[in-house]
């Protein structure tokens, strides 16, 4: 009775320990191929005619109430 029960709980074990062992390569796998596709430098400053669209810091000419900045794009568009 005890082998028995032994051998179920080896093969779930194994069973457990393959599903393991399939998902990290999977992750790995994902990950390294995810690499292939991210920009290398996304977050620097463009070049040439490019404009960076999103800027930390406040400007002063930029509104500052939800009020403002909806006159503001009303009129400039943007």
């Amino acid at each position: 009775m005890l082998l028995f029960q032994f051998r179920k709980w080896w093969i779930r074990a194994k069973y457990i320990a393959v599903f393991l062992l399939v998902s990290i390569i999977l992750y790995e796998l994902f990950h390294w191929i995810g690499g292939w596709f991210e920009p290398v430098g996304r977050y620097r400053e463009p070049v040439g005619k490019a404009v960076k669209a999103f800027r930390a810091e406040e400007s002063a000419g930029e509104p500052k109430t939800i009020a403002d900045r909806l006159l503001f794009f009303y009129k400039y568009g943007e």
